[in-house]
């Protein structure tokens, strides 16, 4: 750790790097050899790399929401892309702040409902209702017509925030922040806020999924390169003034329609792309709604974020994945001139640096595309690099949940924690790769809208992950159970052949379910000193 003059040591700062949408195998270090990624393979030689890393939520909003506040989806209301995280809900970035930090979102947020407006169906939370501790609009910041005649006022804290500049949508459709932006650099408003679907202007698409395209403008007006820009001069502005600093640079890439801007769209040939093992299976043992969303080819989507199936079609996977590689290298590009800023700051020892996504995609595995309630390794696994000067790099296969980065945050900062927090610190992984600080993660994905528009998907379903199975059950009944070990492609449920496991398995799910129980408001954890000693009045004598 750097010092400052008198000697004594300064506070790290905190590089939080997230995407979105981006599988734990799209990484050089993750073991892809085709996909480019040496800043984040660099990043990675400087950190803990965990490979056991899990979301506790397959969705962008309520995963984000957890990383945000240290609790699961149950626990902080955000359990599906419909509603927005209460303005109240303390997160570890309110922590940072009242610690001393400058503090700064640069990129997509999804806290709040703003883009899934019109993408999912909305919840009572989601209609605007307020009363007197919810100003009018606090739910509306997210929203993209907010912008189109400049800025809204921000509060002054957005969840801990300071310092907000928001890239609304995804795809080359431009909004928010970013839409400002990019005007002022010259864009053309027909090219970017433009619809989000096969009408909207490319300079080149997909013959075969309209989601698939080269953007109507080029590289220097992208998300990417808003999220690398604004993050370097918040870094610089934070720098000169000798304050700590804590900035997410939060790209809404890799996440589909898979777009990759100019020369990056070229970066991968669609011929060059490797197939995954499992791209030709049947799903026979699958749940009965997973086999009918194989069956939605994404020529036949309604929906643009809406999970569909690639039976057959290996050509639509392969540029899919070239168009999502060349995206990821854009990604990789910022975030090599984003750490080499810290580096020109002289900050590179005083930084501690995460990098992570909120959820994967499927990208061909099991013959199924994009996310949503699809509960297989490829939604549900995630990159996560967590690097501390102070500490030596390492492996671990150590289970990890993203519901452990904000703990894991304040412990490396010593910064005060809060009550409700239900993630657990990852700094004893960071001291010993060998070292466990959980024996399983638990998983929720709730589809409120199942049960209003009837549809034939499970409303519910909690997965927990172990060290060596995976088991899954929907509010419909099904379930699926997973070792890991010796099936790691998931191809071969063993259903109820190993009753012993599968009760073990239950019997741990059941005390997860109860231990992510929101104890949020429960009884302090830590009672002023002058407190009576009342346990022994619960002893029996």
């Amino acid at each position: 750790m750097t010092t400052p003059g008198n000697g004594a040591p300064s506070q790290p700062n905190v590089l939080f790097i997230i995407t979105d949408q981006h599988r734990a195998d799209h990484t050089g270090f993750g073991g892809n050899d085709v996909v480019r990624t040496p800043h984040l393979d660099a990043l990675a030689a400087r950190g803990m790399v965990f490979d056991n890393a899990w979301v506790a939520n397959p969705v962008c909003m309520p995963n984000r929401s957890t990383i945000m506040t240290g609790r699961m989806p149950s626990a902080h209301g955000v359990v599906f892309n419909d509603r927005s995280l209460e303005p109240g809900a303390n997160t570890h970035v309110r922590q940072f702040r009242a610690a001393g930090y400058r503090t700064a979102l640069i990129g997509k947020s999804h806290l709040q409902h703003g883009m899934s407006r019109n993408a999912v169906f909305p919840s009572n939370q989601a209609s605007g209702a307020v009363d007197e501790y919810w100003p009018t609009g606090w739910d509306t910041l997210e929203d993209a017509e907010r912008y189109l005649d400049g800025p809204p006022e921000f509060p002054d804290s957005f969840y801990g925030f300071e310092h907000v500049e928001l890239a609304i949508d995804h795809g080359a459709r431009v909004s928010g922040h970013h839409l400002l932006w990019a005007l002022d650099r010259g864009g053309r408003l027909e090219d970017l806020m433009v619809p989000m679907t096969a009408e909207s202007p490319a300079r080149r698409r997909s013959e075969r999924w309209w989601q698939v395209y080269e953007p109507p403008y080029s590289a220097e007006f992208h998300s990417s390169t808003f999220v690398t820009e604004r993050t370097i001069a918040f870094i610089e502005d934070a720098a000169r003034r000798g304050e700590p600093w804590l900035a997410w640079a939060s790209f809404p890439d890799p996440h589909h329609p898979m777009s990759p801007p100019g020369e990056w769209f070229d970066r991968h040939s669609p011929h060059d792309m490797q197939l995954p093992a499992t791209v030709d299976d049947l799903l026979e043992a699958a749940p009965h709604y997973v086999q009918a969303v194989s069956q939605v080819h994404p020529s036949s989507q309604r929906n643009w974020v809406t999970p569909c199936g690639v039976a057959g079609d290996h050509q639509l996977v392969r540029e899919a994945m070239a168009a999502t590689y060349g995206m990821i290298e854009m990604i990789d590009d910022g975030i090599g001139q984003i750490l080499a800023t810290v580096d020109r700051a002289g900050e590179a020892d005083n930084t501690i640096i995460v990098f992570t996504s909120d959820h994967g995609d499927m990208m061909g595995d099991h013959s199924l595309m994009l996310k949503g309630f699809l509960h297989y390794r490829g939604t549900l696994a995630v990159p996560m690099v967590v690097v501390d000067p102070r500490r030596p790099p390492g492996r671990t296969d150590s289970l990890a949940g993203s519901i452990d980065l904000g703990p894991t945050l304040l412990e490396l900062a010593d910064v005060p924690g809060y009550d409700g927090i239900g993630g657990r610190s990852l700094v004893p992984v960071l001291d010993d790769a060998g070292v466990s600080v959980r024996d399983e993660v638990l998983i929720e994905d709730d589809f409120p809208g199942a049960l209003v528009l009837n549809l034939p998907i499970p409303s519910k379903t909690r997965t927990l992950v172990t060290a060596d199975l995976r088991l899954t059950r929907h509010s419909d009944g099904s379930e699926q159970l997973f070792d890991t070990e010796a099936d790691p492609d998931e191809v071969a449920p063993l259903g109820r052949t190993d009753p012993a496991r599968r009760a073990e398995m239950y019997e741990r799910l059941a005390a997860a379910l109860m231990e992510a129980d929101d104890l949020a408001r429960g009884m302090p954890l830590h009672p002023p000193p002058d407190s009576p000693n009342v346990s022994d009045s619960f002893i029996p004598a």
